[in-house]
């Protein structure tokens, strides 16, 4: 767990800096918000080879490789502030979105060995030890990194990837040197033939065919395109109300808070009354939150304090309870290029609630963004509510199928 700390706090300060950074050398408040929109995609282009070379030799050495391909990418993103070249920052944001994709593959590391009824506490509590690290990450990257690149000579901007290079190579050599025994080896999920373990296309079909499996991938979906549509824009409309940067570094941090600090509680909450009740009360908080940041004015920050705190909770609700519902739809010979392929599917659709972001701002602003972002997260709550109304003979609230 320990390993998860350095990284995320590397993820969340490259990502609160990629849009100022990418304005500030561009001019343009939608370019800006391409830069930030970046490592969502290169989450989803590094998803599925991450996962086939962890199937094929285990998860300490697909994580160690996630995190320094980060680290080279997080010191593109500080040369491009150096040269102020757009182009050189967008493969530095995709770089540190293999991290990113690497943070997330971890989830699966604590469900590895956990027994079916605590699979969601135990990936909860990995989703927690991440908290200090994803809530200080903004504030430092904004804050003391940023100053201390000013003082040796550097622009203010290269401060948070600066740091991330450290961090993210800190944790790719705690990973290799601590994660042993490999917790997937130790499970049995390695040395496989290769036949047993499904294609790309057969992954898909796999996923396709397994109701359990749509639920939990439809939920992690909306709270990545709620998050990731709404965060992406809201430092720069919180700039647009003349806030000092820190400001929106304090903002991103409570997200991140809503994000990962309760983890184990929403872990414990899908092990006692079923994955789905937690899934669809995710739903509602998405909505919720994205409402009240989307009437939150750019001189005012209160309600986007709150409304991404909400946002952040929701997103939990998905991730924890729609990732150990996932893993226990499927057996270890499919299960990791499953779980790669899930990612996939939610990082690429936070990649194009990204992108899509800053083109709703500049034809219809930051409120119709929220709004209909809101609509979106509505998703698995009416899903859940379909499968109430049509399976009533079953426990549709409990995590199974």
């Amino acid at each position: 767990m320990t390993t998860i700390l350095p990284a995320g706090a590397a993820m969340s300060a490259g990502y609160s800096s990629a849009a100022v950074l990418g304005e500030d050398i561009t001019g343009s408040a939608w370019l800006g918000g391409m830069a930030a929109a970046a490592m969502t995609t290169g989450a989803a282009i590094s998803a599925v080879p991450l996962a086939r070379l962890m199937a094929a030799h285990g998860r300490r050495p697909g994580l160690a490789v996630g995190y320094l391909i980060a680290c080279a990418g997080a010191a593109c993103a500080a040369a491009s502030a150096f040269v102020e070249w757009y182009p050189l920052l967008l493969l530095g944001i995709l770089g540190i979105g293999t991290g990113n994709a690497t943070n997330l593959a971890a989830r699966f590391a604590a469900a590895d060995l956990s027994e079916e009824h605590g699979r969601a506490k135990a990936i909860g509590v990995l989703v927690w030890a991440s908290t200090f690290g994803t809530v200080l990450g903004p504030t430092i990257g904004l804050g003391p990194a940023q100053g201390f690149a000013g003082l040796i000579g550097l622009p203010p901007l290269a401060g948070p990837y600066l740091l991330c290079i450290v961090l993210f190579s800190g944790s790719a050599l705690l990973i290799w040197r601590h994660l042993v025994p490999d917790p997937l080896v130790l499970a049995g999920g390695v040395g496989l033939p290769s036949s047993s373990r499904p294609s790309f296309r057969n992954s898909v079909r796999l996923l396709a065919g397994s109701p359990p499996g749509r639920l939990a991938v439809l939920s992690m979906v909306a709270g990545h395109v709620v998050m990731v549509g709404v965060m992406t824009m809201t430092p720069l409309h919180i700039r647009d109300g003349n806030h000092e940067l820190q400001v929106i570094g304090f903002v991103i941090s409570l997200h991140v808070v809503g994000m990962y600090a309760f983890s184990p509680v929403v872990g414990w909450l899908a092990d006692r009354f079923g994955t789905r009740l937690v899934l669809a009360t995710g739903g509602l908080l998405l909505f919720a939150g994205a409402e009240m940041a989307s009437r939150t004015e750019a001189e005012h920050t209160g309600g986007l304090f709150f409304g991404l705190f909400l946002i952040g909770l929701g997103w939990s609700c998905g991730m924890v309870a729609g990732s150990a519902l996932l893993t226990d739809s499927f057996p270890f010979g499919s299960r990791v290029q499953v779980q790669g392929l899930a990612d996939l599917v939610m990082t690429a659709s936070g990649a194009i609630a990204g992108l899509s972001s800053g083109i709703i701002v500049a034809w219809a602003g930051f409120r119709s963004l929220g709004h209909w972002s809101g609509m979106l997260g509505l998703a698995p709550t009416v899903a859940v509510l379909a499968l109430t109304v049509h399976r009533p003979e079953r426990k549709v609230l409990d995590g199974g199928g």
